[in-house]
């Protein structure tokens, strides 16, 4: 509908004049947009001329820089300093934010009021940052990022000496798998480790989804990787990263992106700077670091499959973490979907009990539709998942060995700690993951194959090509040539230095002070927004059809019986890679440790008893949250007596291991356990174990058979106890 002139008597504004408004609003718009491009490009500019640049929203102070180190790094330490009203509380463990360097610079994990380092400040949580300088060290290796984390880890464990627990590290993305290397060899150092993000099974996705996990086999394996870092004379240029990244999406890349500030450019320009500041931040990484991210997990997938060594000879086997490990994936996430980041369960465990075995405790969580750099930037999933996370990190840690999937429920009330979500935990096993995962053994053989070729074909460019190049480019050359990159070039011909831009800012003053907004009920506004939605929908039916070819190439030329037996992989009852949980190593250390916790089930008193039935009930109803985590530290506050948490942490763990192993055993090496006990003690002790087990709800009836089944057994073993020797026994132990 036309808009009525003023002082028209309410008549239809004419065509031509609603032409007329959105023909200025429209060349308005542009000369904006432009200064927006101008002040982006400006801002590019100053932020990489910056010594140590960064877009972290908070305030920080140096604790440790890694080019101190035996082995020097780019990498620092620092320490958040808490806002005004938001004091740290020394009892409560450190967490350890550590930001990707995958392309970008650092800050993202604490860019916003809203995110992962705003959350652990107002949980009143001391809160570490570990990010890192653009240029890498000489010679720096993945290795000794690695090892430059867990001492910085290490610090801050011995910093906060008083803390009721090791550091939580949250590693983002790409700062994930390093977090979990850093774990698997320096597991005393790590409390809970949070991967956000994070990819660490390179082989593993959704067909019809996830295109860029075929990237390696169609440009042929990781030759393009030594080439690119031959051409950047050592340095390996971030800025490729953020292509691949930006190449998923060509709709938002080429037009969403822009169009969204254009259309809104009175008031989007503030949060599209802001953002842009970090994505145009491109770091470097050395040539080394780069082959060997590539050779080892983007092709090779040998962090999963436990095939990574270091220096000494140490393998990085991930069953090593000692912490709770957490996953916080995204079915939206077209970086790191749900299968790479939850396959590599699949890969290192043959069951549940082998998880249970290794006293390890694995969370994962799943988003439904949130993107990939929202996982850790969103202030949306800040004030939900990364905050119920946060405050349900000691309920994590004391979560026995096992797997589970975390939900977080709506509250009608906000609960005891102010917070309108629940989070809870249930217990899955194997076939949950599976469902997941979607795994498929042929297409193991697929990247078999592109891992085989991969090699071949880096040989051969570093035999006949790689000598020719690096004797041709000079340092000169390379920083000229990372200056010609497209993404580069894109910041760089929109600043002040280009002499094109000098009319934009004071055309763009002038429009500011004679802006006249076009009504929003304007028809061509309308057509503007078809025309715009049309556009995406090309481009993302573009991008279907593309990723369908490269798919089915992929799936084609890699499946092709022919080039896999050339490649060495023709015996077809042969696995095409190892898997360490069905390794026979593997299962004789599940023996060994079956074993030794079976000798062990008569150990301990009421204390260890009442633990036991407890894990009975909560077994048939694989499900916990808060609720019973409170009830369990006023247990341990009452009943704990000399017990430090994380004693009493490895107590109900191993109460679960014996009944996981052998549930009847358990259970009839319970009077033994209570031959020191009064009655008064015994009741004392179920009241706590009932209150227990109903504080997360009611039970189901089987649950509620259980309960009933632990309370007959128990008093009976008491009563069936001699008198005399009752009156002489006192306190439970």
């Amino acid at each position: 509908m036309l808009d009525p002139l003023p002082g028209a008597g309410g008549l239809p504004r004419a065509p031509w004049q609603a032409a007329t408004d959105y023909l200025l609003d429209c060349w308005q718009r542009q000369i904006l947009f432009l200064d927006v491009l101008r002040q982006r490009g400006n801002q590019y500019r100053a932020h990489l001329a910056e010594t140590a640049p960064s877009v972290l929203g908070f305030t920080a102070e140096p604790v440790m820089d890694g080019r101190d180190l035996p082995r020097p790094v780019n990498y620092t330490l620092s320490r958040i300093l808490p806002p005004a009203g938001m004091p740290a509380d020394r009892r409560r463990r450190p967490f350890v934010i550590v930001d990707p360097r995958a392309g970008h610079g650092p800050g993202i994990g604490g860019f916003k009021p809203d995110s992962e380092v705003g959350v652990a400040l107002r949980g009143g949580h001391p809160c570490y940052f570990i990010g890192f300088l653009p240029r890498p060290e000489p010679g720096q290796t993945v290795e000794d990022v690695m090892q430059a984390e867990a001492s910085f880890v290490g610090h801050v464990a011995g910093l906060h000496p008083e803390a009721e627990g090791l550091p939580v590290v949250i590693g983002n993305c790409q700062a994930g798998w390093q977090v979990a290397m850093g774990a698997a060899t320096r597991p005393e150092l790590f409390g809970p480790i949070l991967l956000a993000g994070t990819p660490l099974s390179y082989w593993a996705g959704w067909r019809g989804m996830n295109p860029m996990r075929y990237a390696g086999g169609m440009l042929g394996g990781t030759w393009l990787t030594a080439w690119a870092g031959d051409i950047g004379h050592g340095f390996f240029d971030g800025a490729w990263l953020v292509q691949n990244f930006e190449s998923l999406n060509p709709a938002n890349t080429l037009w969403t992106k822009a169009f969204t500030v254009y259309s809104k450019v009175d008031t989007e320009a503030p949060r599209y700077l802001g953002f842009e500041k970090y994505w145009g931040g491109y770091v470097l990484l050395n040539a080394g670091e780069m082959q060997q991210i590539t050779d080892d997990l983007f092709v090779g997938n040998r962090l999963s499959n436990a095939e990574m060594t270091t220096r000494d000879g140490r393998r990085i086997d991930l069953r090593n973490i000692r912490g709770p490990i957490i996953v916080f994936c995204s079915r939206g996430d077209n970086i790191t979907p749900p299968p790479q980041a939850l396959g590599w369960i699949l890969d290192l465990y043959g069951s549940v009990d082998d998880i249970r075995a290794r006293e390890q405790t694995i969370v994962y969580a799943l988003h439904d539709s949130i993107g990939h750099l929202g996982i850790f930037v969103s202030g949306q999933v800040a004030r939900k998942e990364h905050l119920e996370f946060a405050s349900n990190i000691d309920f994590i840690d004391l979560l026995p060995p096992g797997l589970y999937e975390a939900e977080i429920l709506a509250e009608d009330e906000p609960g005891p700690d102010g917070l309108p979500y629940r989070m809870r935990f249930l217990a899955r096993g194997m076939d949950d993951l599976r469902a997941i995962v979607q795994p498929r053994p042929e297409d193991d053989r697929r990247f078999a194959a592109v891992a085989r070729l991969s090699e071949v074909n880096l040989g051969l460019y570093r035999q006949f090509a790689q000598p020719w190049i690096r004797a041709a480019v000079t340092p000169e050359a390379a920083e000229w040539g990372r200056r010609m990159h497209p993404l580069r070039l894109r910041y760089e011909s929109f600043s002040d230095a280009n002499p094109a831009m000098a009319a934009v800012a004071p055309l763009a003053a002038a429009v500011r002070e004679n802006r006249r907004p076009v009504p929003p009920g304007n028809p061509f506004l309308a057509i503007e927004t078809a025309v715009s939605g049309a556009m995406e929908r090309g481009l993302d039916a573009w991008r279907d059809a593309r990723d369908l070819l490269t798919e089915g190439v992929f799936l084609t030329v890699y499946g092709n019986p022919l080039l896999q037996s050339l490649l060495g992989l023709g015996a077809r009852e042969a696995p095409p890679r190892q898997r360490p949980g069905r390794d026979p190593e593997q299962i004789a250390l599940v023996g060994r440790r079956v074993a030794e916790i079976r000798a062990s089930v008569a150990e301990g008193g009421l204390r260890e008893a009442m633990l036991r039935g407890l894990m009975y009930v909560s077994l048939q109803e694989r499900v916990a949250d808060q609720r019973s985590f409170d009830m369990l530290r006023r247990v341990h506050a009452s009943h704990g007596l000399d017990l430090s948490l994380a004693e009493f942490k490895a107590m109900l763990r191993r109460e679960l291991l014996l009944l996981t192993l052998d549930e009847e055993a358990a259970l009839a090496a319970l009077p033994r356990m209570l031959r020191g006990a009064t009655p008064a003690a015994v009741e004392e002790g179920l009241a706590a174990l009932t209150a227990i087990a109903l504080a997360a709800g009611p039970l189901s009836p089987a649950g509620q058979e259980r309960l009933e089944r632990i309370g007959r057994l128990i008093r009976s073993a008491v009563r069936a106890a001699p008198p005399r020797r009752r009156a002489r026994q006192g306190a439970p132990s």
